[in-house]
């Protein structure tokens, strides 16, 4: 099936063209976004006062929306509860420790909850298609993910983890829109052209 093809057959939520749901208004959609964020600050009153400790982890393509959902989940409630995770490119010290240890050392305290801006998956992610990585070094990664995850679980993290997907057409046309708004170029790097390229590989 060629990639053209593909994306016609399907939206960026996947849906074919037959079942594709209605567009949501924009005075439905913000009033929506506002009863949800209302929803986030009673989650972080029982958080605060049931010292629960909470990890979400975002991944997707790039310009999937991470940065705008995390940045609509994050704009109404508390810094102090709520901390974004986004961690640049590991130093060399980091690349010479156990590859997990700088995302535990940002795991959450007692009332608390941590959003990764992409995390350890990284590593069959982005490392894996971009060849940063071998491929033997990532299976033994994804073979031993499941016990690191419940160890995560068992020491009473509660773990939510979401992929946000996009087409391939509507990624370009998000990639166009950056190149040409100078508020939004920051948002474009050589990786995501690159990233680009590799769509089918992700």
């Amino acid at each position: 099936m060629s990639k053209k093809s593909a994306a016609e057959k399907h939206d960026d939520a996947g849906h074919t063209s037959a079942h594709r749901p209605e567009k949501m208004s924009t005075k439905v959609y913000e009033a929506e976004i506002a009863r949800l964020q209302e929803e986030l600050v009673h989650l972080q009153t029982w958080v605060q006062k049931t010292g629960a400790r909470i990890v979400i982890i975002f991944e997707g393509r790039d310009a999937a929306g991470k940065g705008g959902l995390i940045k609509r989940i994050a704009e109404k409630v508390s810094p102090r509860v709520f901390r974004v995770v986004a961690l640049p490119s590991p130093s060399d010290r980091e690349k010479s420790q156990v590859f997990m240890q700088r995302y535990i050392t940002q795991l959450p305290a007692a009332g608390e909850i941590v959003i990764f801006d992409r995390s350890w998956y990284n590593r069959p992610g982005v490392e894996r298609v971009m060849g940063f990585t071998p491929e033997a070094k990532v299976k033994r990664f994804l073979d031993n993910l499941p016990q690191i995850e419940n160890w995560l679980i068992e020491s009473g993290i509660i773990l939510r983890k979401y992929f946000l997907d996009v087409s391939s057409d509507e990624q370009e046309r998000r990639f166009k829109q950056r190149i040409d708004d100078p508020v939004r170029q920051w948002k474009l790097s050589p990786m995501d052209i690159e990233s680009y390229r590799k769509w089918w590989d992700y």
